[in-house]
């Protein structure tokens, strides 16, 4: 695919995404390496424009420049954003223990630190702060907390793995190395392949996956 077609299509998606206002987006595209510019009302769009171009057929890397521009009636102090945060953290089922997590807010720019259990609870805290009105961008410092029982965090992902229909588990090596887990082996498709990365992420205590997974030819 050339760079041109690349960008239309990329313009495309975006106008087509009905979270996005793409009016004051602007995409240029070289060896296909996409240059994301422009302006948007918020940081939920800002997010949301990268995955949209993010998704499309032939995109190999994206430099994300785009600026929140937040309209006069949505700019929030930052002791009312600070506040907001912690209220959504509180309510989130997702996170067990959020006076672990400390917030940070400067001209609207979130910073989380901390520690969590789980990979999902990290996620979990950045998609809620993403969401409130007055952000304009976030920076996730969580940690997991780390868990040191190498043979319990192996023995929970292949009982993950082997309790899902769709993953043929014995084809599957899973590596522990302190808090990180390596994944090797053959499965039958690239969906059974995020599959088995997601049980991974799952584990309590863990903190990187890296993926060798191959998708065997049928």
């Amino acid at each position: 695919m050339s760079d041109i077609s690349l960008r239309q299509d990329i313009l495309d998606e975006l106008e087509y995404e009905p979270s996005i206002d793409a009016a004051n987006i602007g995409v240029t595209v070289e060896n296909g390496i996409v240059t994301l510019t422009g302006h948007v009302q918020s940081f939920a769009e800002k997010h949301a424009a990268e995955q949209v171009a993010r998704r499309v057929t032939g995109v190999r890397a994206i430099a994300e420049e785009i600026a929140v521009r937040l309209p006069a009636h949505k700019k929030t102090a930052d002791d009312e954003i600070a506040s907001r945060v912690l209220k959504i953290l509180d309510w989130g089922a997702a996170i067990s223990d959020p006076s672990d997590i400390q917030v940070k807010v400067e001209s609207g720019f979130v910073t989380l630190a901390g520690t969590v259990d789980f990979y999902c609870q990290r996620s979990a805290a950045e998609h809620s702060v993403r969401q409130l009105s007055g952000v304009t961008g976030i920076d996730n410092q969580l940690r997991i907390r780390p868990r040191m029982d190498v043979v319990d965090i192996r023995h929970g992902i292949k009982q993950a793995l082997r309790r899902n229909a769709e993953i043929e588990a014995e084809d599957i090596e899973v590596e522990v190395s302190g808090s990180h887990v390596t994944l090797r082996g053959k499965v039958q498709s690239s969906r059974e392949r995020i599959t088995a990365e997601q049980a991974a992420w799952s584990a309590k205590g863990v903190s990187g996956v890296t993926d060798y997974l191959t998708v065997s030819d049928k």
